[in-house]
């Protein structure tokens, strides 16, 4: 049975009747974002290469309360692009929101010291996958005469990134991708922005723990508010840009940093 997204809001869901895509919500920042969606009322596909976290994620949604829909998909790939907004429309009718959060971590390494296989699959996932994702939502929305789209960026995609030069690289091209995307649909109802968020208290993150356990000390030491964030803190921010509250917000890199880049 499809799901029903044509109810009106209800008080404290106000997203109900709309729907949302989230790429890489199987685990960290998507699985919150897409949680945060689903406690909010919205129709919530999630989307990942993970079966087992993707499952879980939509579990976790419909446990309590909300609509899910899980779609295993490789951002990398234009045909599971194209298909996963397909199987969106589909089953929901439309598609009102999009997060393309799916990404890679960082090489942590100098520049001259990075591989060919490691450039191709950075950029394949945080750049390939952003372009394909809006391309195929885009071509929704349009159909629509409305949309928000954010695409999750860091704040490495606005300052250096030492070690990090092909992460850093990948992101300043998601931030330019969006502020490209939102001067082209701005007048079709459509808005584009970027989420700049700087240490989170992801899998990722862990993983980059576990290869350098100094890591996390590090990270909280450069945080003027001490602490790296938490998922939600990132999800929350996702949500405002999709809300009516930021209606006129729009080619917009929102840092979510804890001060990181004031300093």
């Amino acid at each position: 049975m499809k799901g029903n997204t044509k109810q009106q809001p209800e008080v404290g869901k106000p997203f109900a009747g709309k729907v949302v895509l989230v790429t890489g919500a199987a685990s960290g920042i998507g699985r919150a974002i897409a949680l945060a969606f689903g406690r909010s009322g919205a129709s919530v596909v999630v989307a990942d290469t993970s079966i087992e976290g993707g499952h879980a994620t939509a579990a976790m949604i419909v446990e309590s309360g909300g609509k899910a829909l899980f779609v295993q998909s490789n951002v990398t790939r234009a045909a599971d692009v194209e298909a996963l907004v397909e199987k969106t429309v589909n089953y929901y009718g439309r598609l009102d929101y999009a997060v393309n959060n799916a990404a890679v971590e960082e090489e942590g390494q100098p520049l001259a010291d990075a591989e060919d296989d490691q450039f191709d699959r950075i950029m394949g996932v945080n750049v390939k996958g952003v372009w394909l994702c809006m391309k195929y939502q885009l071509r929704q929305m349009l159909k629509q005469g409305s949309g928000a789209i954010v695409n999750m960026a860091s704040v490495s995609g606005l300052v250096a990134a030492p070690n990090r030069a092909i992460y850093g690289a990948s992101k300043h091209a998601v931030v330019g991708l969006t502020k490209s995307a939102a001067a082209e649909y701005a007048r079709d109802g459509i808005r584009v922005n970027a989420l700049c968020p700087s240490a989170v208290r992801t899998p990722m993150l862990a993983r980059m723990v576990e290869r350098d356990p100094g890591t996390e000390k590090r990270l909280e030491s450069a945080q003027p508010m001490g602490r790296v964030a938490e998922p939600v803190e990132i999800a929350n921010a996702a949500l405002w840009l999709c809300s009516d509250q930021a209606s006129y917000v729009n080619g917009h890199e929102l840092v979510v940093d804890g001060g990181f880049t004031a300093v």
